[in-house]
């Protein structure tokens, strides 16, 4: 019942064409985040528990010799638990496609004509809404408890920006693994590499005051690191072209790298069906 209004809008009149293919499919995506929300607060939940445990228990390790100068321990944590929800609420794109494709509704969007590569990039379209909205409901929470980031909105946008890219990045991978194995239980094995990912990283504390070599290497060479440290410099130092472009130019190449990937995998779906 859902396909048939998507391939009219998608594929009559003036709003025949690429753009239009993906703008029906990426409002189908976006509206099943506003008619589920509990996907966004299932994301986030475990990462705000965890933010409030980690700023009571290690809070004082501000003051330790060497540790960046911040307001509170809790304006050092927020990109990597805020980054971790959107690592976590990128699986929603992987599940949502598997079920389209055991649900039926994936051969019947191949039976319409809405193009191919719109399918994809209107699941991501879901996925980044839905990590833009993990980051702003984590500041939104924190700024009752005196957080704010030192680059003010510009910062906020970028950070959301970093959050939304992220999402793509991980949940093209997701998609793409969902239209391989065409099943939810292939997916479940995501979760518990993202949760080793985050702490092998600089999200929750400054690898220069890090003894063990080894921790400071594996971090060293996770790109997340990389994205938690420059998106902390906009919250806690503030605005700074160069600190902005990285973290999003690291989210940027791997979102465009996992929906090469989404697409190349629907493409050998294709060539075997």
């Amino acid at each position: 019942m859902t396909a048939q209004p998507l391939v009219e809008t998608a594929g009559s009149g003036r709003g025949s064409g690429f753009w239009a293919h993906t703008w029906a499919m990426s409002r189908r995506a976006i509206d099943n985040i506003f008619r589920q929300p509990q996907v966004l607060f299932s994301a986030v939940i475990f990462p705000m528990f965890f933010l409030v445990l980690n700023n009571f228990t290690l809070g004082r390790s501000v003051e330790l010799p060497g540790f960046p100068e911040v307001d509170s321990y809790l304006q050092f944590i927020l990109p990597g638990n805020a980054l971790q929800a959107v690592m976590f609420a990128s699986t929603a794109a992987g599940n949502e496609m598997a079920l389209d494709i055991e649900g039926g509704f994936f051969d019947r969007l191949l039976l319409s004509p809405v193009r191919r590569t719109a399918i994809v990039l209107g699941r991501l379209a879901g996925a980044a809404t839905l990590g833009a909205l993990c980051v702003l409901l984590f500041v939104l929470v924190t700024l009752p408890f005196g957080f704010r980031i030192r680059a003010g909105v510009p910062g906020v946008l970028v950070f959301m920006a970093v959050g939304a890219l992220l999402c793509i990045a991980l949940g093209g991978l997701a998609v793409a693994g969902a239209i391989k194995a065409g099943s939810v239980e292939a997916l479940q094995g995501i979760f518990p590499i993202y949760f080793v990912l985050v702490f092998l990283s600089s999200a929750f504390f400054p690898l220069d005051l890090v003894e063990a070599d080894w921790f400071r290497f594996v971090a060293g060479l996770n790109p997340l690191s990389v994205i938690f440290d420059s998106t902390r410099h906009l919250i806690i130092v503030g605005w700074d072209w160069g600190q902005a472009g990285l973290a999003l130019g690291v989210t940027g190449v791997a979102a465009a790298v996992a929906v090469a990937l989404s697409n190349l995998a629907l493409q050998r779906r294709l060539a075997t069906m």
